[in-house]
């Protein structure tokens, strides 16, 4: 099975085992497949993957779709979705119905089942923040669990899951803590936000975050489907106070945040500085508008993303002794 249409990054990888999961009708099926694969993974909208030229595993792609309202207690909402639901498609129509929260999370790329491996996050808000619980497939005791948020163990751009043993669990839906309007209020920490032409306004929306939000990803990241890339390539480096003292005195232009009593990088800006931003090495390179974004100009492998991550990390750290990680899982 050829996965290039199936990950963001264009790769023309092959599996040797594929199952497209759409129904928990499906799971004895699974299981039986599982006893004749010695790994798996599980696969999403590919956005945040670099896939091997073959892989050695059985995928499985979540097709699975459906969004219901649990419960309303109030100004306080509770929605499960499909782990096969596109993320994006998903902010939209909880917009659609009032339900507030998840506005700063427009526009990410790949499915609701993935959003809580990455904890996916932008513009202010953590995915851990609006998670209420996540129900999984376990298939070493075939059988289900739900995890709260104290379960999924997350930490910024981690969980539970990246640190499970590969390929154990299958998150099948997850449930999202929201609010209406009664009790929803702006998250504009970030200076794209708070200076957004469509958020000078009063009062502010959160229909005017999301449109925001979208124009300011546009701006700033390449489609996808016009450019392949797996978006945000890079971590955002978390160091010490006193090493961000340091590189603040060398570059007084440096971009951080406080982090939990530390200080969180811009990756973009150490690519950047390190003169990466609108390079290529062969058919790959940094975004010309985004130096966090990796791209495949066309025709690339996984070694090709491969020597460039690893010149990148070098000159990075030779500028900045800061260690990127890169984001997306490498999937064999």
């Amino acid at each position: 099975m050829c996965l290039q249409a199936l990950n963001t990054l264009a790769l023309p990888a092959v599996a040797k085992q594929f199952l497209c999961f759409e129904n928990e009708a499906q799971l004895p099926e699974l299981q039986e497949k599982i006893q004749t694969s010695s790994k798996r993974w599980v696969l999403g909208g590919g956005s945040n993957m670099v896939m091997a030229d073959t892989v050695d595993a059985l995928l499985i792609h979540m097709q699975n779709k459906g969004i219901r309202l649990i419960a309303q207690q109030g100004d306080e909402v509770w929605v499960e979705a499909q782990a096969g639901e596109v993320w994006h498609d998903f902010v939209h129509y909880c917009l659609d119905q009032g339900w507030y929260g998840l506005e700063n999370l427009a526009l990410i790329p790949g499915t609701v089942g993935a959003a809580p491996v990455q904890n996916i996050g932008a513009y202010g808000i953590e995915l851990q923040q609006v998670v209420h619980a996540v129900k999984v497939w376990d298939f070493l005791t075939a059988q289900y669990l739900w995890l709260d948020t104290a379960d999924c163990q997350f930490a910024y751009r981690d969980s539970f899951f990246k640190r499970a043993p590969q390929g154990r669990y299958m998150i099948v839906a997850v449930q999202f803590k929201l609010v209406t309007a009664g009790a929803w209020t702006p998250i504009l920490r970030y200076p794209d936000l708070q200076h957004h032409p469509l958020l000078q306004k009063t009062p502010i929306t959160a229909q005017a975050v999301f449109q925001a939000v979208m124009a300011i990803r546009q701006q700033k990241l390449p489609d996808p489907a016009v450019l392949a890339n797996a978006g945000s390539f890079f971590k955002n480096p978390i160091v010490t106070t006193a090493h961000y003292e340091q590189l603040l005195a060398q570059y007084p232009d440096l971009v951080a945040y406080p982090y939990q009593g530390q200080y969180k990088l811009a990756a973009g800006w150490l690519i950047d500085h390190a003169g990466w931003k609108g390079k290529r090495l062969g058919p790959v390179g940094m975004h010309k508008n985004q130096a966090l974004v990796l791209v495949n100009y066309g025709g690339a492998r996984a070694a090709d993303v491969a020597a460039l991550v690893q010149q990148v990390q070098q000159q990075v750290f030779e500028l900045f002794q800061v260690q990127l990680e890169q984001e997306p899982i490498a999937v064999q």
